[in-house]
């Protein structure tokens, strides 16, 4: 199945809470969107890994995903490596997106910042024809995507630029809610984590209404480019 966008994420719900509004506006326009989970999130506070894997496959159904997978690398303990960069070949050889959205380029979290690098190595190498990579028995074709952007995750990070997801805000909302153990639950009997309490849930929509106003939306999502955006008018850039 080949995707326009494939999203990589070092846990499950880091597409969420970071992209998700630009995954459901790039659904409606007909799009076709894949989320490849680099871990189960099993060293988080709240949660099994089994639980995790229940919820990313509820936030799929409500994103409309037309793909969804997780590689199984070890929460933390994931290298920036070979060994977890020619699996990320593999993925990007076997939806050949003209798109990747990947992790923040440095975060709170050390995975994020992590994953967003062996990510972006990763789209280079699936390029060269002679790393080999076969999938179920059968050698991959290379593939390297045309444009690799970073979502924007918990620390303040001046965007390139801004989508505007006004119209998508309660999708991403009910999408980021799916994950029911890791979020604001009153009835939740596990310990608090960072992310856990309602105050958390009201800074992601404080960031979407920051980045939002910076383009003169409701709600927004900020990314940054690897390299310049080039385009043919003026009258593009809104």
């Amino acid at each position: 199945m080949k995707l326009d966008i494939l999203v990589f994420a070092a846990h499950p719900d880091d597409a969420e809470l970071a992209c998700s509004g630009t995954i459901a506006a790039s659904v409606a326009q007909g799009k076709k969107v894949g989320i490849v989970d680099f871990t189960k999130g099993e060293l988080g506070t709240r949660g099994t890994p089994e639980l995790r894997l229940q919820e990313a496959n509820e936030a799929a159904q409500i994103l409309q995903l037309s793909a969804r997978e997780n590689l199984g690398f070890e929460d933390i303990l994931f290298l920036d490596d070979f060994a977890h960069q020619i699996e990320i070949v593999k993925m990007i050889r076997k939806y050949q997106p003209e798109i990747v959205l990947a992790n923040a380029v440095s975060d709170r979290h050390p995975d994020h910042g992590k994953g967003g690098e062996v990510t972006s190595k990763a789209c280079f190498m699936s390029g060269l024809r002679k790393i080999v990579t076969e999938l179920d028995g059968i050698q991959q074709e290379p593939w390297r995507p045309k444009y690799v952007y970073h979502y924007i995750q918990n620390n303040y990070i001046q965007p390139d630029f801004v989508v505007d997801i006004s119209s998508y805000w309660n999708t991403k909302l009910a999408s980021i809610k799916a994950f029911k153990s890791q979020f604001f639950d009153p009835n939740s009997k596990e310990p608090q984590s960072f992310i856990s309490s309602e105050n958390f849930l009201d800074f992601i929509e404080a960031r979407a209404r920051e980045y939002g106003h910076s383009i003169n939306v409701k709600y927004g999502e900020g990314f940054t480019k690897e390299r310049s955006i080039g385009v043919q008018d003026l009258f593009d850039l809104k």
